[in-house]
């Protein structure tokens, strides 16, 4: 297995996605880890799929 694109890190005040392609973050600051949201990224899954895991994980932040 090779190295991930996107993986969660745990930063002050919940989680955030790195992008080791692009040596940066992506997306927003969540209080809980977005296991599935990182494993949709990383399996390349298609838009709409991608969409509705971010707004359960935006829905779950708030």
């Amino acid at each position: 297995m090779g190295r991930r694109r996107y993986v969660a890190r745990g930063v002050p005040g919940g989680y955030r996605i790195w992008d080791n392609r692009a040596q940066r973050w992506w997306g927003d600051l969540y209080e809980l880890c977005p296991d599935e949201l990182v494993a949709g990224l990383n399996a390349r899954v298609d838009h709409a799929t991608l969409t509705a895991l971010l707004k359960r994980h935006r829905a779950a932040r708030r």
